[in-house]
């Protein structure tokens, strides 16, 4: 990446600041130039939005496996008070050819948090993956608990191949996500079920925390032996190729 030369350190501070992750990327290398700083990370395999919507949906285990690793590095972000803002699958890209190891890879968006309060004012995001609490107030949100509700549209989006709050139109679009209904299919198993539940609550407090995500019993029970997840079907709503985000709707960036 290529940032002005007045400006990189702001740009890089989030990754000065964060301890090392497996599941974070990390700067290899910065050569400043005279008008010009470089930064340059670690290589991709590409990223989950392609690779979802290349299989339409992922088996409970292998979610679980991804989902986990995506938690992980939220969770190692939250601790060390950084609050990721505008969170979607097109962040995470895989660490290997084998597609097993994920890492997040930019920290552009992040707010770096003093303390305990995590209230942001910043409406930039993802339409599909935006929390209904800030499109509903005109004040500050928690920001922690906004990145767990786009922790719950991505579980979701890996489980059932869609985004569980999907229109065309951004008003319509906007109308379901306040209100928070959404359908989960019959094949995805009852502590999957109850997770994504406890992740796309109306009412942040009543979320997980991300550290919380780590200890649900889900993880666990795909992994147990004898578990057998149903086929994989077709979806009328797959996900769908990557749009600009200012195409959408001008109330987000």
């Amino acid at each position: 990446m290529v940032f002005p030369i007045k400006h990189y350190q702001d740009r890089i501070r989030p990754y000065i600041q964060l301890p090392s992750h497996r599941n974070i990327t990390g700067i290899v290398e910065v050569i400043l130039g005279e008008t010009k700083a470089y930064v340059f990370f670690e290589r991709d395999f590409g990223d989950m939005h392609s690779y979802v919507r290349s299989r339409k949906r992922l088996r409970e285990e292998e979610a679980a496996r991804l989902f986990k690793q995506i938690v992980s590095a939220v969770a190692h972000c939250h601790q060390s008070a950084i609050v990721l803002g505008d969170l979607k699958l097109r962040k995470f890209v895989f660490s290997t050819e084998e597609r097993t190891q994920l890492r997040l890879e930019s920290l552009e968006d992040t707010h770096i948090i003093k303390g305990e309060d995590d209230a942001l004012s910043d409406k930039h995001g993802c339409p599909a993956y935006v929390s209904p609490e800030i499109l509903n107030t005109t004040g500050t949100y928690s920001g922690k608990a906004a990145d767990v509700w786009s922790l719950g549209v991505m579980l979701y989006t890996l489980l059932v191949g869609r985004y569980p709050f999907h229109d065309s139109d951004p008003s319509a679009l906007f109308s379901k996500i306040r209100r928070g209904q959404f359908c989960i299919p019959d094949h995805i198993s009852p502590k999957a079920r109850c997770l994504i539940r406890s992740l796309l609550r109306r009412e942040p407090s009543e979320r997980l925390t991300a550290p919380e995500i780590l200890l649900h019993p889900w993880f666990e029970s795909v992994l147990e032996p004898g578990y057998v997840d149903s086929e994989i079907g077709t979806s009328d709503q797959i996900v769908p190729e990557y749009q600009e985000d200012s195409d959408i709707s001008s109330f987000f960036c």
